[in-house]
């Protein structure tokens, strides 16, 4: 019988046997130990693969998501394109020389909204049918995934889920129309008045311009001249303007009231015989008429821009000399004769000796009620005559008044026309800012609300089969073979944005890779494609982009003046665009993050328990893992055609062109 003593000899130390068996102890923990570690780390690792899993199912989502954020980045930037483009064609409109580029901008904008309203619908149609393949597509790139962990003898099975697993999302404001179609016809409008307004304001300027001649620019004869040598006048009563810019239908006015109360004052009624006596008589008749008319005259300037002038006409003829107060008004004495009553020019007349009998007029005269004198022969000829050689003659003042008079007939016509055409052309203009503002608020204040399948996340289970064995070096000599048991797990993965990204502009890239032919900014005016371009890129700050990129687009056209029609549309869009309300875009990349899968599951409305056992119940064995991604892949690739799917065409402004937006779907869904 084996003792103490075959371990320990009698001097206390240990035995040859003693020592072989510590030895073979000490190696059979050791294999027993690295056999326990094997299984614990092998066993950990359905946990990985879950967790894999379920991130490599929500990057499906993270794909689509940046698809769909790209496309309503397009439709919002080409319809905010366009109307900035169409309220620049408005603008031009109102800007007689800019009338050609205004309809060509205007044609343009139309042009770019009409193919917005082509690509928003088919990317409403592209993205409904790519969230219809998505939950097959997360299943399978999952699932291609936990097949690509099955090695070294373990075999796994399991996929991820895509929570909501039905889409709630809602394309109608990428459907939603932008009503252009008054556009063109209203900026063919504001071009005809504008033109109106033009010409009206030339005519007005010529106007204008002769009335300044005829005051104070013609040489050597002009109404300043005549009233400065006829009358005397200095220049405080005759000022003489340098330029029509200083000068207004006020200033012959002014000086018309002068020179005829100096001509009046200064005119004297003691011609030595009859013919001279009537004379001085119808010249100071002439003079107190003109004054009196003069008088009544008036000149005044609208706020709008629009003068009301009343120069009077002042007769040079017998017969315009009848149709004034001159001949009705019984102003001329008259002396008794055998005849019956005679008609003098003044009670000077030698022909007066009958004493004086009342007053007649040129009226009566003519009409036989009154005789003519013999002596002075009074009569409307000789009234008329009064002004016809001072009208008639270049040196005469009333021949220069007549040219003002004239040219300030043909200016209040004008500016009448000027006013009116301005009036309704500022109508149209602000017709055009309600379109612009209505179209920008139909742009902007709605947009896509986007919930795919797996908005809220996705969960993976994964199940590990029996077939892995302990490694036979660890068990072969010293320990009996053991198998690894089998085992599951589950993991969540959900979306959240990268900040490494922020600067990432992926719409510039789209942008660049889409005109990269040139057939894009080729096709449109010149600027609308860098002005899209701008929008698009700043898509995420949108609300400071639009009033930047459209003002400076604005600010492009040159020759629109200040207080025009064009310059307060042009301040008004640029308000609008200030205001527009439009909330900036998140454009940082969406990554999946591992998170609670209660948390993807309670916000889906499911009980995590019941739902995870029926996911585990689902699994297909681990032998049939590949056949699962095939028939998923294979569905979604059979369902929707080719392996790169077409979301969306963009058409190109002005063209048939159609450039197509392709998704690879074998690549995204994991396909074998």
């Amino acid at each position: 019988m084996l003792g103490v003593g075959t371990f320990i000899d009698d001097e206390g130390g240990y035995t040859t046997v003693a020592v072989a068996v510590a030895l073979l102890l000490s190696v059979s923990l050791v294999f027993s130990a690295a056999s326990a570690q094997w299984v614990s780390a092998r066993s950990g690792e359905v946990q990985q693969v879950a967790d894999a899993a379920a991130a490599s199912g929500a990057n499906a989502v993270a794909a689509y998501a940046t698809i769909a954020q790209t496309l309503d980045a397009c439709v919002l930037s080409m319809g905010l394109a366009g109307m900035v483009t169409c309220g620049a064609g408005l603008v031009a409109s109102c800007v007689p020389p800019l009338a050609a580029t205004g309809a060509e901008l205007v044609s343009c904008g139309t042009q770019v909204l009409s193919a917005r309203r082509d690509f928003s619908r088919s990317a409403a149609s592209g993205l409904r049918t790519l969230e219809a393949a998505l939950p097959a597509i997360v299943v399978s790139n999952s699932a291609a995934c936990v097949l690509a962990n099955s090695e070294e003898g373990l075999a796994y099975a399991g996929c991820a889920v895509p929570f909501p697993q039905r889409s709630q999302s809602d394309f109608s404001a990428l459907e939603a129309d932008v009503d252009d179609s008054a556009a063109e016809q209203l900026a063919q409008q504001m071009r005809e008045l504008a033109a109106k307004e033009r010409e009206a304001k030339e005519r007005a300027d010529a106007a204008r311009e002769r009335g300044w001649r005829a005051d104070c620019g013609e040489r050597p004869y002009c109404l300043w001249q005549r009233a400065q040598t006829l009358a005397g006048l200095g220049d405080g009563e005759n000022p003489c303007y340098p330029s029509a810019d200083s000068w207004s239908f006020g200033a012959p006015l002014q000086r018309a009231r002068a020179y005829y109360a100096a001509r009046l004052g200064s005119c004297s009624v003691d011609g030595p015989g009859a013919e001279q006596l009537t004379d001085d008589v119808c010249r100071r008749a002439f003079y107190e008429f003109a004054l009196g008319e003069v008088r009544r005259g008036s000149y005044a300037e609208s706020p709008d821009g629009g003068v009301e002038i009343d120069l009077p006409s002042l007769p040079h003829n017998a017969d315009e000399t009848r149709a004034t107060t001159l001949y009705t008004d019984a102003a001329w004495p008259c002396s008794a004769a055998e005849g019956g009553r005679v008609l003098h020019s003044s009670m000077k007349c030698p022909g007066a000796d009958g004493g004086f009998c009342g007053t007649a007029s040129l009226a009566d005269l003519e009409a036989g009620s009154v005789l003519k004198c013999g002596e002075c022969r009074m009569s409307v000829g000789e009234l008329g005559r009064a002004a016809a050689a001072s009208t008639s003659i270049e040196n005469g003042f009333e021949h220069w008044w007549r040219e003002v008079v004239e040219a300030s007939k043909d200016y209040q016509k004008a500016k009448k026309e000027e006013v009116e055409a301005r009036k309704q052309l500022k109508e149209k203009a602000e017709q055009g800012s309600d379109m612009f503002k209505r179209a920008i608020d139909a742009l902007t204040v709605t947009r896509p609300k986007l919930c795919p399948p797996g908005a809220y996340g996705c969960v993976a289970v994964v199940a590990r089969g029996e077939a892995a064995a302990v490694p036979s070096e660890l068990t072969s000599v010293f320990l009996s073979a053991a198998a690894l048991p089998p085992g599951a797990a589950v993991s969540g993965a959900a979306l959240a944005p990268d900040d490494s990204t922020a600067e990432n502009n992926v719409l510039a890239s789209f942008f660049d890779g889409v005109s990269a032919d040139g057939s894009l900014a080729g096709s449109m005016a010149d600027g609308v494609a860098t002005l899209w371009g701008r929008l698009l890129v700043g898509y995420g700050s949108a609300y400071g982009s639009v009033a930047e990129a459209g003002g400076g687009f604005l600010d492009k056209l040159d020759g629109v003046l200040g207080g025009s029609a064009g310059s307060w549309l042009k301040r008004r869009l640029g308000e609008i665009m200030e205001t527009c309300g439009l909330t900036p875009s998140d454009m940082r990349l969406r990554k999946p993050v591992l998170v609670n899968t209660r948390e993807i599951l309670g916000q889906a409305g499911y009980d995590k328990a019941s739902t995870v056992r029926g996911l585990i119940n689902e699994l297909p064995d681990s032998g049939d893992v590949s056949a699962y991604v095939r028939a998923f892949a294979g569905w979604a690739l059979d369902t929707y055609g080719d392996e790169d799917f077409t979301v969306a065409e963009l058409t190109v402004p002005g063209t048939e062109l159609k450039i197509p937006l392709k998704v690879n779907l074998k690549k995204l869904a994991g396909a074998l």
